[in-house]
């Protein structure tokens, strides 16, 4: 035997059936309860499993709005931009047919301009022309009267004003080399150095001898005024143009052998002539 064993504090005391029985109906109490607890957690865990199941649905509707306002939007967006370009471009065209006006408006009021400007020289060269006729008149008479023709033998023309100036011109061209298609001034062919004569005094002739010769008025060869313009074959087919300097003669550029001569008329008759001045 143990040698405390005879002290009553170190036995543990017996516990009784009542106590026991308390205590396990506490715990049962306890253990039922946590059962109801844990079976009513559950029942309320289980309602956002529902709700999870039903968010699927709720999402795809949603992306499908999103989707299709962005496709709206999408479209106005093009249908503004298209707009925006139209507009952009009736703009655009709108500034430049202003302008083409403008331009329009200042061709025209510069061909008014030299249309003046050419009809007033226009009546200054025909008031020249009919001083000139009055003078050739006179001096024709004088001649007949005297029986003399010293312009025939001299070469010299009484052209006044802007005959004169075109006389003048192509006798002091004479002598130098004919080469076709030469316009000067070191060279011409015919119809290169009666339009360069023709130049001088502002009016501008057609290039070539065909047009040159319809370029005026048709006149005879019996009523040449120094300043006309002789051609050789038909008016409008003609071949050859020369100028008439005055009694009796002409200049022209005849050919490479030649060059720019001063000749009568009787060295190759010509076909015709006009009248320009």
């Amino acid at each position: 035997m143990s040698h405390t064993a005879h002290i009553r504090s170190h036995r543990k005391p017996r516990r009784s059936a009542s106590t026991i029985a308390m205590r396990a109906g506490v715990a049962g109490g306890v253990l039922s309860t946590l059962a109801v607890a844990g079976a009513s957690g559950s029942a309320n865990a289980a309602e956002p499993v529902t709700q999870t199941l039903e968010l699927p649905t709720l999402t795809a509707d949603l992306a499908a709005q999103v989707a299709q306002s962005a496709d709206v939007t999408q479209q106005a967006a093009a249908s503004y931009q298209l707009q925006a370009e139209r507009d952009a471009a009736a703009a655009k065209a709108a500034k430049q047919a202003k302008t083409d006006l403008a331009e329009a408006k200042k061709k025209a009021a510069e061909a008014k301009k030299k249309a003046e400007e050419a009809a007033r020289k226009e009546a200054a060269e025909r008031a020249s022309r009919a001083a000139e006729r009055t003078t050739l008149s006179a001096s024709s008479d004088t001649g007949s009267s005297t029986g003399t023709s010293s312009n025939s033998s001299t070469g010299t023309s009484t052209a006044t004003g802007s005959a004169a100036a075109v006389v003048s011109f192509v006798q002091a061209q004479v002598g130098k080399a004919y080469v076709s298609g030469a316009t000067g001034p070191s060279a011409y062919d015919c119809s290169g150095l009666v339009q360069a004569a023709f130049k001088q005094v502002g009016i501008s002739l057609p290039r070539v001898s065909q047009a040159q010769s319809t370029a005026g008025t048709q006149v005879g060869l019996d009523n040449l005024q120094p300043g006309d313009i002789l051609y050789w074959g038909g008016a409008g087919s003609a071949y050859h143009v020369g100028v008439y300097v005055g009694g009796g003669m002409f200049v022209g550029a005849q050919n490479s052998s030649t060059g720019v001569v001063e000749k009568p008329l009787s060295y190759d008759p010509p076909s015709g002539a006009v009248r320009v001045l």
